[in-house]
């Protein structure tokens, strides 16, 4: 904040997406980090994680009134331009409630793209080359070309075809017995690993059965957990502090932003709440959780949230679970397990 520069001006907004643009430069003007902003709420008696003011600037939508309120008080701004900026926000609030509904992104459950079903098969083959010719067995030229002639193929060739297809089938259900084999043992093609049993102190919260390891992406302002490979994991760092027999809180520690808590927002009343890092202490949050051992011998531990209010949910890989940066959020816990079970080796 430069002495005499006035703070932005809300009432220059005339959509959403220029409000959320005059609260970012509200922020810049304020020169607070996110920690800072969360520091001078606590001091007013107020609580806004740093979590929640990064999605809120992140969102193309209007924060809430009262999120509003607590953000621009911790920025510095007088009560008077308070006021302002939450008139604008009511102003626009009501404008939005009588506009349609903007078309979603391709992709995102939006309208289609425009072109032919003809344009559409080329953009999924960009080389223009569809599928190309069926392969041709040995011994099948002579039936092919009767076929092309308008003649039908020979015996030889159905018994052919039907062997061939046996053949192909056969293999196919032998492929899927050692895929379940495979994943049924929880290793996912990983050898056996021993199982830490949690602990107090410095951990490396490792997905059973894969190379990944709990982590955030360095640069990313939401807190978001995603599973990441284990040789890249390091922010944050991670340790289990034991706040009752059996209730255990993962603390983070971030190089950017310092200590934190592990947790789910707004009580665990969204049933696909994210598992994310951010300051600990918020009333809101879920950052209490038992740590249950799944099988016989113990093949991992779930991560349960304790008071949730989503109930029987438990911390999930969500997505495609074999690939890095997959996120991590609250899922009903799932009779096989699958993307819930979790090692905490200890960290030197």
């Amino acid at each position: 904040m430069t002495p005499g520069e006035r703070a932005p001006d809300p009432r220059e907004a005339r959509n959403p997406a220029e409000f959320l643009a005059r609260l970012q430069a509200l922020k810049d003007w304020s020169g607070l980090t996110y920690r800072d902003l969360s520091a001078r709420a606590e001091e007013r008696g107020d609580v806004l994680p740093r979590s929640t003011v990064a999605n809120m600037l992140a969102r193309p939508t209007l924060p809430r009134d009262e999120l509003l309120a607590v953000f621009v008080r911790a920025c510095g701004v007088p009560p008077d331009e308070l006021e302002t900026w939450r008139t604008v926000r009511a102003d626009l609030a009501r404008r939005r409630s009588y506009d349609p509904a903007p078309p979603e992104p391709d992709g995102l459950g939006g309208a289609a793209p425009t072109g032919s079903d003809d344009q559409a098969g080329q953009d999924d083959d960009p080389a223009g080359q569809g599928e190309g010719p069926a392969p041709a067995w040995p011994g099948e030229t002579a039936d092919a070309d009767a076929e092309a002639a308008g003649g039908e193929a020979g015996p030889r060739s159905r018994i052919r075809r039907a062997a061939v297809s046996a053949v192909a089938l056969a293999g196919l259900v032998l492929a899927g017995v050692s895929v379940v084999a495979v994943l049924k043992d929880g290793h996912g093609g990983h050898p056996p690993r021993t199982v830490t049993t949690p602990a107090a102190g410095d951990v490396r919260i490792r997905v059973v059965g894969t190379d990944h390891c709990l982590g955030e992406r360095r640069g990313s302002r939401t807190g978001q957990i995603h599973q990441v490979p284990c040789g890249g994991a390091g922010v944050p760092l991670y340790s289990l502090a034991e706040t009752a027999a059996g209730r255990w809180r993962i603390v983070s520690d971030h190089p950017d932003y310092g200590p934190g808590c592990s947790g789910l927002p707004s009580g665990g009343r969204i049933p696909a709440a994210a598992f994310e890092d951010s300051e600990c202490g918020d009333p809101s949050r879920v950052e209490e959780f038992a740590l249950e051992p799944y099988g016989t011998p113990v093949e991992g531990y779930r991560i349960v949230p304790v008071g949730s209010a989503t109930p029987d949910s438990c911390v999930t890989v969500t997505g495609d679970r074999a690939a890095a940066w997959a996120r991590l959020a609250q899922a009903p816990c799932a009779a096989d397990a699958a993307g819930q079970l979790f090692d905490f080796d200890r960290r030197g």
